[in-house]
């Protein structure tokens, strides 16, 4: 519960309102202000009522506590086994993150729990220490805001040069895959980290070397019937995408995506996999891929 986005939200904005009246620089205005930051929108409503009403005996009506110590939240073993169990994911590692107080710590479970049946085969290479070398060089010039030379096969087996701001990385899980998505003055480029053979870090970049515009994102338009917890399910599958939904009715909504041109095929074959409770609205070259793909599956059952 404690590392739940939702329900940790409460022992987070406790612990920064404990800490604050520790150090007696508790006031209304300040607890109000922590409140709305650390919590939800209905916890102005409620977390300051019930420390006022002493429900939660923590606060003193003088904004101090009974605490004479500042609050600390400790890890359980189980969640240290947890932790090391997500850290020990070598696309996780790829980010370098510490590893302090874990290392005398038994995973919760193997890497090799989980079997994936909707997931390629030939994903990158996350434990080659040349793909590492690369990736933190990418995440470096990314973090530190500096100009990139990548050096990278294109798809005819031609090797390029591209000198680029990197914007930033992008996973694929049906693909697993990691992707760069850069841009300079002239153009943009996604690639897949597996084709980058090289990269070199180059000089800061300066205000207005890279505009994110330029990485206009395409839109696809789709109408869905929530039939059988349709709505749940969809959000569930393209909850990694940007994306707005707009209700029409007591059983239909307007949902558009936002997707990255690589990514068409696959969001192709998501779109199909829901059947008829989604309908493709825009635009008409998606529709008409979505025929095309239909009428190769139609050939292929005929042919059986």
């Amino acid at each position: 519960m404690l590392f739940s986005e939702v329900y940790g939200a409460y022992y987070n904005t406790l612990f920064k309102l404990l800490e604050k009246a520790v150090e007696g620089e508790l006031t209304p205005e300040l607890m109000l202000e922590i409140v709305r930051e650390e919590g939800f929108e209905e916890s102005v409503l409620t977390i300051p009522q019930a420390l006022k009403e002493q429900t939660w005996p923590l606060i003193t009506s003088d904004y101090g506590t009974p605490l004479e110590h500042r609050p600390t939240m400790p890890l359980t073993t189980l969640q240290k086994r947890w932790l090391k169990a997500l850290l020990s994911d070598p696309r996780i590692k790829l980010f370098a993150p510490p590893m302090d107080g874990l290392e005398e710590v038994e995973p919760l479970y193997p890497a090799d729990t989980f079997v994936y049946y909707d997931r390629f085969n030939d994903g990158d290479p996350f434990e080659d220490p040349g793909y590492i070398k690369r990736f933190r060089c990418i995440l470096s010039a990314i973090r530190q805001k500096r100009w990139l030379r990548i050096h990278f096969e294109g798809g005819k087996g031609l090797c390029h040069s591209w000198r680029c701001v990197p914007y930033k990385l992008e996973y694929s899980p049906k693909d697993d895959k990691f992707r760069l998505i850069s841009a300079n003055n002239r153009e943009s480029l996604s690639i897949n980290l597996a084709r980058i053979k090289g990269c070199f870090l180059m000089e800061p970049c300066e205000e207005g070397d890279y505009r994110p515009k330029a990485m206009k994102k395409r839109k696809l338009i789709l109408e869905l019937t929530d039939d059988r917890n349709a709505l749940e399910r969809v959000m569930l599958h393209f909850s990694h995408l940007d994306k707005e939904t707009e209700r029409i009715d007591d059983t239909h909504y307007k949902i558009t995506l936002f997707y990255e041109r690589e990514d068409e095929t696959e969001l192709l074959i998501r779109v199909l996999s829901f059947g008829p409770v989604l309908k493709v609205i825009f635009p008409h070259d998606f529709i008409e891929k979505l025929q095309e793909r239909l009428k190769k599956q139609k050939n292929l059952r005929a042919q059986d």
